[in-house]
Order: C-alpha cells, then structure tokens, then sequence
C-alpha cells in the first residue's frame, strides 16, 4: 500500500484546505489515536482546535505542537469529571469566543469476556458509562449555547460497531456505544436546526487503544472483515471532517466505519 495508501489517507485533507477557516474544533480525548487524527484534520483545514486529554499531558503537547496554523491547544478534563467539562466550556466561550464543532471521541474500556459477567463489577461497569457515554452528553450539553449561537453547530459521537453488535471489548462498552447511538438519534432532534447530530460507529482500528487485543484476536477480526485489514484512524477523521465540510445535510445518523464487517 505504501505511498499510494499515504496519500489517499492525505487527500480529504487537501481538498477540504481552508473549509473550516475561523472555526473552532473541540476534540475530546484528542491526544492520540483517533482524536489526533480529528484535530490534525480539522487544523489543516483551518479550524483552531482544542483537545482535551485524561492523563497523558505529553502527547497531548506534542500534538499540538504538530498542528499546522495557531491558537490550538489542550486541556485537562476528564471525559467523566462534569465540573471539569462544565469548565472548559466556559473557557473556550472566554478564550476562543466560539465553537463550532464538538467531537466526542474519549473513551475508555477494557477486555473482558463477555461471559465473564462476575469479572464486570459494579465500579467498573459505571465508569465505563461514565466515560463512553454521560460524557458525551455531559460535553453536549455543556457547550449547547456555544454551538447554537455558532449557527452551524456540529457534533459528532464517536460510537462503535460493537455498540450495534453487542460485542466488542465487554457488555459494559457494548451498551455504552448503543446508548450513544441512540442518544445522537434523541439530540439530534432536540437540538435541530441550529446543531446537527450525528456519529460515526468505527469498527476496529489502528490505535493505542486496540492494543488491548491479543494477536490472536486481531487475526480474527481481520480475516472476518471483508477488506480484510484493520482500519486507520486517518479513515474515521475524513468522515467525521466531510460532515464538518461537505456532507451538511446528515443528521441523526450512525455512520459505519468498519470497512464492511456488519454485512
């Protein structure tokens, strides 16, 4: 794949240059993986961008110290710390006097076999709602007069194609994402015409956080998958930067990203 696979993960970006000039982008859980490669995009496209981060401050400096154009930095909050996001808000409509675009991207989750019901305790199954999807709604509902007032507002859930199989990392991170699936459907109505509402539902990817899974299950979710590869994080951001762009008249939709593997 090689150049030609580079430069076909680059091309969205090309042809979006300048499409989000005067923006401004938040990113949540931007520091790596699929949040970086949001941010990245949506930077080379013009929007200034802050990303938040739980834990990792280097990568999130470092990220932002790559991104082309200025004004972009990052922020401290914890996808399940309200007060924390409730903050943030208040700091981009004083910092940035703006927002336009909410991606929520953090997550968090662990492997655990599904019919290991009693390796599920309670702690862990609420932070994993806490994280993957009061979050989100948290976040959403945080920056809703920023995002009205921008008269374009944008919001795009990052689910998962477990969230619409039941399967994935453990039951707890499966119901998270059908939640969130299902909670784009309810604010997208809600907060319609002034915000648009949509998600994306990635299927396997080439992340930090994949890295969770053994060889052996990486091996499976490849040969099961109809292209026959994992995915790119670069292949999720250029959808989620064509509904920024192009793609104005989606709404209230869960988008696959999974190169087929719910056929």
């Amino acid at each position: 794949m090689g150049l030609l696979w580079r430069r076909r993960l680059t091309e969205p970006a090309l042809s979006a240059m300048g499409a989000l000039d005067g923006r401004v982008a938040l990113v949540t859980g931007g520091s790596k993986g699929l949040g970086a490669s949001t941010a990245r995009l949506f930077a080379e496209a013009g929007a200034r961008v802050v990303v938040t981060f739980a834990d990792d401050a280097e990568a999130a400096d470092r990220l932002i110290a790559s991104l082309p154009g200025t004004g972009h930095r990052a922020s401290r909050t914890p996808a399940q710390d309200t007060a924390a996001i409730e903050s943030l808000a208040a700091a981009i409509g004083k910092t940035e006097g703006r927002l336009d675009i909410l991606v929520n991207n953090a997550g968090s989750t662990r492997v655990i076999p599904h019919a290991d019901l009693r390796d599920l305790d309670d702690d862990f199954f609420d932070f994993v709602l806490a994280v993957n999807l009061r979050g989100p709604f948290a976040t959403v509902r945080a920056c809703q007069s920023l995002l009205k007032a921008s008269g374009q507002g944008l919001v795009v859930n990052v689910g998962s194609v477990s969230g619409v199989r039941g399967g994935g990392s453990n039951i707890a991170y499966a119901a998270a994402k059908a939640g969130l699936h299902a909670m784009t459907m309810s604010l997208a109505r809600a907060l319609a015409p002034e915000i648009r509402v949509l998600a994306v539902a990635p299927s396997l990817m080439e992340t930090p956080m994949t890295e969770m899974w053994t060889p052996q299950q990486r091996a499976h979710r490849i040969a099961s998958n109809p292209l026959k590869r994992i995915g790119q994080p670069e292949e999720v951001a250029a959808v989620i930067l064509g509904l920024a762009t192009t793609m104005t008249f989606v709404n209230g939709t869960v988008i696959p990203v999974d190169g087929g593997s719910l056929l």
